[in-house]
C-alpha cells in the first residue's frame, strides 16, 4: 500500500470538492494502492469556540467577493452531483479534528470525514456542537457515548494543535493538501482525472 496523507478541514469548501473528486477517481479504480490518512489543519484556527454566523464570517473573510466565492463552490459541487445546504454557523473545528484523531485509532477516518462534510455542507448541522459530533461518530460505527465523554474533556486538544503546527512547519499553508508516498505534495481540489492518472501510473511503475 502507498500512503496518501490528506490535510483538510471539513468546513473548507475546496476540501469538500477535493474529496468528491478523489472519491470519484477511487471508485473507478477499486484496486488503487492508497492507504488514506486524514490530518488536522484548521481553516480558521482563531475561530471562537462557539463559532459565528456563516454570512458574517464570509463577509469578514472575503468581503465583496463572498457571494462570488460561494457561487463558484456551489457550481463546482453541482457539477459533481451535490447540492449544497451549508450550516448557518461557521464552527470552530477543533473538536471535529479531535473526533477525526480518535477515528484514526478505529480505522474510521474516511467514514467520519464523510459524515462531517455531509452534516456541514448538506444537512445544515453545526459540527462544532458536541452532540452532533457524537451522532456523526455513532453513524460511522464508533461508540457515540465514549466520544461524547471525550468531547466533554480536553483530551487530545494539545495533540491536535501540535499536529497542525507540525504541518505548518513542514510548509503546508493551505488545504486540501495531499502527500503521496511521503514525497509528492499535491495542493488544491484536483479533478478525478488527475487521480486516475496517478493510480494508473503507480500500477505500471517498476516494483
Amino acid at each position: 500500500m502507498i500512503p496518501l496523507d490528506i490535510f483538510a478541514d471539513p468546513v473548507c469548501p475546496w476540501c469538500l470538492i477535493g474529496k468528491l473528486e478523489l472519491d470519484r477517481a477511487l471508485e473507478s479504480r477499486p484496486l488503487h494502492p492508497f492507504q488514506i490518512a486524514w490530518h488536522p489543519f484548521r481553516l480558521n484556527p482563531q475561530m471562537p469556540r462557539g463559532g459565528m454566523d456563516r454570512i458574517e464570517y464570509l463577509h469578514a473573510k472575503l468581503g465583496p467577493r463572498s457571494q462570488e466565492a460561494s457561487r463558484a463552490v456551489a457550481e463546482r459541487a453541482a457539477a459533481l452531483g451535490l447540492n449544497l445546504n451549508p450550516s448557518p454557523r461557521e464552527p470552530d473545528t477543533t473538536d471535529a479534528h479531535r473526533l477525526m484523531h480518535w477515528a484514526g485509532l478505529e480505522s474510521a477516518q474516511t467514514r467520519v470525514m464523510s459524515g462531517l462534510m455531509r452534516a456541514h455542507w448538506q444537512e445544515a448541522r453545526d459540527i462544532g456542537d458536541a452532540a452532533e459530533l457524537a451522532l456523526i461518530a455513532g453513524a460511522a460505527g464508533m461508540d457515540a457515548d465514549m466520544v461524547a465523554r471525550l468531547l466533554a474533556s480536553d483530551a487530545d486538544r494539545d495533540e491536535i494543535a501540535a499536529r497542525e503546527q507540525h504541518a505548518r512547519n513542514r510548509g503546508i499553508s493551505s488545504v486540501p493538501t495531499f502527500i503521496v508516498a511521503n514525497q509528492h505534495a499535491i495542493s488544491g481540489a484536483q479533478p478525478a482525472s488527475l487521480w486516475q492518472q496517478i493510480v494508473d501510473e503507480l500500477a505500471t511503475a517498476p516494483k
